[in-house]
């Protein structure tokens, strides 16, 4: 997938409604490149992202007649430099919330941050 594509979840919508749909949602969540989720939003303290090893949780699961909605919790890192430490970057863990939309024509997904 390129910058410009949109990331589809065709696997997770075709399990919607199952007991196996939040697991497929992480596998594709996972299956992301770097930098897809907005995540550089949702850090504490402005560092740099580093989503390489990030743990998705699924808080709650809705939907409408277009999408299906699911509120997202993930576990990142986020490196702050610049700090004039001796181990820099220093890595922090890092926590937000996100909800993913997936349409239930195409399963294109959008990604938006949950204020705090």
């Amino acid at each position: 997938m390129n910058a410009l594509s949109t990331p589809r979840f065709s696997r997770a919508l075709q399990a919607w409604g199952s007991d196996h749909f939040a697991g497929l949602l992480k596998q594709e969540l996972a299956a992301l490149e770097t930098g897809v989720l907005p995540l550089d939003r949702g850090g504490a303290l402005g560092g740099y992202v580093d989503d390489s090893d990030m743990t998705v949780t699924v808080i709650a699961v809705t939907d409408d007649s277009d999408c299906v909605h699911a509120r997202i919790g993930v576990f990142f890192r986020e490196l702050l430099a610049g700090c004039s430490c001796g181990d820099e970057p220093s890595p922090i863990n890092a926590y937000c919330e996100l909800q993913v939309a997936i349409d239930k024509t195409t399963a294109d997904v959008t990604f938006s941050l949950i204020p705090d």
